[in-house]
């Protein structure tokens, strides 16, 4: 079987030529005769068919059997192998063919058709060249089923148009005893100016979304910083609160702890006091005290106010001793008119 692109051609050429179509097309019959003539096996009465061939064998011009493969017997002269059939899967070449889509954009398309042969009787009556005939069919099937979709469909859903033409053929192509088994388009070609503009919707989505993730790159990173600057600023608050609370809280002991100290030593000083030789100790202390501060004089500051008496110590000594005895006799007296009053009152109750 030849393909349906070489008859084409070969029409095709003729009608360039200036050929009258009725001379054309029986010369296309004799020619289709005589392959079939060519191909068919001779009758010798003992014959082997081979495997997935079917011989379809005229008696006296009328049918009469088909045979199986394997061995088989005729009658010479009599019987004659009219067809030959492959029953094999049988690619056919869709050649180049322009079609319109439904946004009036012209394509060329081409494919490859998958065909089998399950009915010889059909494949071999039925019509009078099969690949020729399911050759047109897809063409035709091809350009209806384009009309109907857009472009972009085109390109994203060829899968279901391959679907819709092998549909398409075998509902057409049943009574010639073939079944379309697939379909593929092999090229789309469309037209430059078309192409240019599809390149250029690409190029510019393409631009879109590197824009729109560049700019969620900068709000993420934005974001981030913020956010790394809030937990900075409350991490750096919490730990300067911390750090108050615990200065306050070790001055607080400290306050406590040199209270505790210093009402310790007045307790132990009072006590000193209280005993024999104990205002001695004290005008020592004093005594020690005003010479060391006299030592400091002059260091601070170049003005510096002195008493009349700055170098007589014992006074000075004295005044203080003075300033002390006083300040004890006033701390005595509450206690001396208290302890007056409670005798006071017992005498009353006796």
């Amino acid at each position: 079987m030849k393909s349906g692109l070489t008859r084409t051609s070969t029409v095709l050429f003729h009608v360039q030529k200036g050929y009258n179509l009725q001379f054309i097309k029986r010369a296309r019959q004799i020619h289709l005769s005589h392959q079939q003539y060519a191909a068919a096996p001779i009758n010798t009465g003992i014959l082997f068919v081979p495997q997935q061939e079917a011989w379809v064998v005229e008696r006296m011009g009328k049918f009469n059997q088909i045979l199986d493969p394997g061995l088989n017997f005729l009658i010479p002269f009599i019987d004659k192998i009219k067809y030959v059939q492959s029953l094999k899967e049988i690619p056919i070449a869709i050649p180049h063919q322009s079609a319109i889509s439904a946004d009036n954009v012209t394509l060329t398309i081409d494919g490859v058709l998958y065909l089998r042969i399950y009915d010889p009787y059909k494949a071999s009556y039925g019509v009078e060249d099969v690949e020729y005939a399911v050759t047109q069919l897809a063409q035709t099937t091809m350009r209806s089923e384009i009309g109907k979709i857009s472009l972009d469909t085109v390109f994203r859903e060829r899968e279901s148009l391959n679907i819709a033409i092998v549909t398409a053929i075998n509902k057409a192509s049943s009574a010639w005893g073939i079944t379309c088994l697939r379909y593929e388009i092999r090229d789309i070609q469309i037209p430059k100016r078309i192409q240019e503009a599809m390149h250029s919707q690409v190029e510019s989505e393409r631009k879109k979304r590197a824009a729109i993730l560049e700019s969620e790159g900068i709000r993420t990173s934005d974001i981030n910083i913020a956010e790394g600057k809030k937990q900075s600023r409350i991490l750096a608050s919490e730990a300067d609160k911390l750090e108050k609370i615990n200065r306050a809280e070790g001055e607080a002991k400290a306050i406590v702890a040199n209270a505790e100290a210093r009402a310790t030593s007045l307790i132990v000083l009072a006590q000193a006091l209280s005993k024999e030789e104990g205002k001695n100790a004290a005008s020592l202390n004093v005594a020690e005290q005003y010479v060391s501060a006299f030592k400091q004089l002059a260091k601070s500051s170049n003005t510096i106010l002195l008493p009349a008496n700055a170098s007589d110590v014992s006074s000075m000594v004295a005044q203080a001793m003075a300033v002390y005895t006083n300040l004890a006799s006033k701390n005595e007296k509450p206690k001396l008119e208290e302890y007056d009053r409670g005798e006071y009152i017992s005498d009353d109750e006796k």
